[in-house]
């Protein structure tokens, strides 16, 4: 492990103007990309991850932020994916403890011999509507997804329950529900921190490690590839293999390499926050996982004080254009009408939405359900250099994949593997206080950095996992560090400051939807995006002109999500205006 400093931006881009050779380039920052940066980092790999946008930004920002086995992979026969998503499920409830939780989840069904025949018919491969997995076929699906998941086991295993007792621990859901089987996943809270802190953990693991967010590729001859940041400064880098982690962007960024592929058949996930009450309240801290009248799977369950609906799966050929739109909206909550149709949601408690383009590989297949999750290396020449393009994956699966092409970047380069990441923790899962003493004596110290602030010391360990001991310290340093924002009265000045100044942050976005969970928690409105444009505009020595135009552009980002705001101001749309 380096005992320097990562390399900042500038220091990065100084080093590659003098010596723009690596070992591996990276094109894309999604999990894919980061957790293979990692894993390469550690082994001691001179390696550059680039992406035209910020880390995690694309469609790895964008999941059902569940961390899980795949239970609907048994349906198809993918048992080894299934075993390999159980068993990265529970390393990471272990390496990222900070982030990644068990989740209860409850499965209902209306029939004991539903869905026999189409599961039968899937399993060989031909397609089949399977609208109702009914008790045995799941009690079969959930025994071999207990099996599977032995390894670093640390949730209990799956119960059932019949007729009443259904219905009261349920009230609102459907009449013809005959049983309710239990198992556990995972979810994970911040999926965008986590993806940072790979970066992160990257950078300082190794000082040949370098990231470079919101950087554009612009093509690539036979000497160098070339980039462009957005300043207008050019920069090379002389690369031995080029790893395409692009997703759902893949083909397109093998086409400025000078690759004409067709690898990515992409389907788009839309997901809905929701302020519904009664309906989180009946959840009672479980996530239903349930088919539809359509033979879809949709999902339901509490999210940093609201209900996380999901997810659509639409044909997407333009990811740039992926948003969830009205009509996901209304298929959604129509979905949760089917199942509890008494409980009452409309389209305006939807606070939040947000889709994604899944980076499947390129199908024929009528329901884009039934593509394979499984992932895969693909690889192409160009110029001399092998160009590998990771098709598929997903958030649970990110390390293994990760650990699969390192090993092949390692043998190319005549390397050896020096660390195992199996279980070696992840950003602020590192130190995490795992027992209620170890909790507890975290705790008491950082609440004494918050001014005997017990539930700010509670917040920090829950955004931040054991990094927010360092934060709470630069608080109590910084000026003004320990005042509350206006906006956000469990945020403090000294916070944003900290994200700012060491979290890599370029745009006011970068803070707002991906370092922090402001956006994705329902909270973000003009007040809070005007109060936090400023505080990242003194520490990251903005011009007024700029901080109004980030503003600008972020509203227009909000609105993407159907975040209702306010009208924006005339210096604000001339700004908006003028960036565009």
């Amino acid at each position: 492990m380096s005992t320097m400093p990562p390399l900042n931006r500038s220091q990065t881009l100084e080093r590659l103007s003098a010596d723009p050779a690596v070992s591996v380039l990276i094109v894309g920052a999604g999990i894919n990309g980061a957790g293979l940066f990692r894993d390469l980092a550690l082994q001691g790999v001179d390696v550059l991850i680039v992406d035209k946008q910020d880390f995690c930004a694309g469609a790895s920002a964008a999941p059902s932020r569940l961390i899980h086995g795949g239970l609907k992979y048994l349906e198809s026969g993918e048992f080894r994916l299934v075993a390999q998503s159980t068993r990265e499920r529970n390393l990471l409830l272990r390496n990222a403890p900070h982030v990644v939780h068990p989740l209860r989840t409850a499965m209902p069904t209306h029939s004991w011999l539903g869905g026999i025949w189409p599961s039968i018919q899937r399993f060989f491969g031909r397609p089949a509507k399977l609208d109702d997995r009914g008790i045995l076929i799941s009690e079969l699906g959930l025994t071999l997804y207990d099996f599977f998941g032995r390894q670093f086991r640390s949730m209990p295993r799956h119960s059932v329950m019949f007729g009443r007792k259904v219905h009261r621990s349920l009230p609102g859901i459907r009449r013809d529900v005959r049983a309710l089987h239990t198992y556990y996943d995972a979810a994970i809270t911040q999926a965008e921190r986590l993806g940072y802190e790979l970066i992160d953990d990257g950078c300082r693991a190794h000082r040949g490690a370098m990231a470079l967010n919101h950087v554009t590729l612009t093509g690539a001859d036979g000497d160098s590839v070339s980039f462009e940041d957005e300043s207008g400064r050019c920069f090379n880098v002389r690369p031995q293999v080029i790893v395409n982690a692009g997703g759902a962007w893949i083909d397109g960024i093998n086409r400025l390499l000078g690759l004409g592929t067709q690898h990515i058949g992409g389907t788009k996930g839309g997901h809905l926050i929701v302020d519904a009450p009664a309906l989180r309240r009946q959840l009672d801290g479980r996530m239903i996982y349930f088919g539809t009248p359509d033979g879809r799977i949709c999902l339901i369950y509490p999210f940093m004080d609201h209900v996380l609906v999901g997810a659509t799966d639409i044909r997407c050929t333009d990811p740039d254009q992926a948003v969830c739109d009205d009509d996901e909206r209304d298929y959604m909550l129509e979905a949760v009408r089917y199942l509890f149709p008494e409980v009452p949601i409309e389209p305006g408690q939807v606070r939040y939405r947000y889709s994604g383009v899944r980076p499947l590989p390129c199908s024929d297949v009528t329901d884009p359900g039934q593509i394979s999750r499984d992932h895969a290396i693909v690889e192409d020449r160009i110029h001399g250099w092998p160009v590998l393009s990771l098709v598929g994956g997903k958030w649970t699966t990110f390390r293994g994949f990760a650990e699969e092409v390192s090993d092949e970047l390692l043998a190319r380069l005549g390397r050896r593997r020096a660390i195992d990441t199996r279980q070696l923790a992840i950003g602020g899962g590192r130190d995490y206080p795992r027992d209620m003493a170890a909790r507890e004596a975290w705790l008491e110290r950082v609440t004494v950095l918050c001014l005997g602030d017990r539930r700010r010391a509670i917040a920090l360990l829950e955004r931040y996992g054991s990094r927010g001991e360092m934060v709470a310290r630069h608080c109590e340093e910084a000026a003004e560090g320990q005042r509350r924002l206006k906006s956000l009265d469990d945020y403090r000045v000294g916070e944003i400051d900290f994200v700012c100044r060491h979290e890599r942050v370029e745009h006011l976005a970068d803070v707002l939807f991906r370092r922090l969970p402001i956006a994705l928690s329902a909270r973000l409105d003009a007040a809070v995006i005007d109060e936090v444009a400023s505080l990242c505009a003194g520490a990251l020595g903005w011009t007024e002109a700029r901080r109004r135009q980030e503003v600008a552009a972020t509203r227009q980002i909000a609105t993407r999500h159907g975040v209702s705001l306010a009208p924006a101001t005339q210096a604000q749309t001339t700004d908006a205006e003028a960036a565009s």
